[in-house]
């Protein structure tokens, strides 16, 4: 598949991971020889990608409402290949890489053509959750159903096979559940967002969360749809890779 750009960055810094503590911060060793700390925007295990003495980009976006200037961005791994890549850690960027990817037309061939796209919507139980986005499909789409989309950004590899998730998450598995209940009056897609150029698969990550293993091939049963996007980091851009292919069961021993 064609990679696409998507989604512009400013240049970032570069520098070497010295620690990453508290889930939130990490210290980074700037190519200038200064010392920095970076808030760290994954507060998961990031398995796979969490390497001190790795290199480390980060971006500069100091703000009153902030007590750090810096945010780690992306990260530098051994890729399938054995040559190195470089990963998106900021699990709130796929949010913003997917809505892009839909406004570029690219998800069409699987959505249908759109018309709005609204984030953050209640919905669930009491709407009690906030799904991702809200789609709305073009007057004489195919389905006129709105689309409800729950977005995970997935960095844990087994070789080309990216698995989500890397630990128990009760979020996620609650997620599933409200995905499901929206069937049939709506869709209702979950998309994981492998941050990363060298895989090709996807699958739940049955060696973390049994359980959430357990739901999605229920979800997958029940007729959710899963959209694996595959993205590429370089410095000032990201770019879309196309799909990678779904499967229902991840390795049962971690790779």
């Amino acid at each position: 598949a064609m990679a696409t750009p998507v989604l512009s960055l400013a240049p970032p810094v570069e520098g070497t991971l010295v620690r990453r503590y508290k889930r939130f911060l990490a210290d980074v060793e700037l190519d200038d020889g200064e010392l920095g700390t970076a808030h760290c925007p994954n507060t998961g295990p990031m398995t796979g990608v969490l390497h001190p003495g790795g290199r480390v980009r980060l971006r500069h976006a100091p703000s009153p409402s902030r007590k750090l200037a810096w945010t780690w961005e992306q990260a530098e791994v051994q890729g399938a290949e054995g040559a190195p890549i470089w990963v998106g850690i900021n699990t709130a960027l796929p949010n913003h890489l997917v809505r892009a990817t839909i406004e570029a037309g690219c998800l069409e061939p699987w959505l249908g053509p759109i018309d709005a796209i609204r984030a953050e919507v209640p919905y669930g139980l009491g709407r009690r959750s906030r799904i991702d986005l809200l789609l709305t499909p073009a007057t004489g789409a195919a389905d006129p159903r709105p689309i409800y989309l729950e977005v995970k950004n997935t960095t844990w590899t087994a070789g080309e096979l990216a698995l989500f998730p890397d630990t128990v998450t009760e979020r996620g598995q609650k997620h599933l559940v409200e995905l499901m209940a929206l069937l049939p009056e709506a869709r209702a897609v979950l998309v994981p967002c492998p941050s990363r150029s060298d895989v090709s698969r996807f699958a739940p990550g049955d060696a973390a969360d049994p359980r959430y293993g357990e739901l999605f091939r229920q979800a997958l049963a029940a007729g959710v749809e899963v959209l694996a996007c595959r993205y590429s980091f370089s410095a000032t851009e990201v770019s879309w890779q196309g799909l990678a292919r779904v499967e229902q069961r991840g390795p049962a021993e971690a790779p």
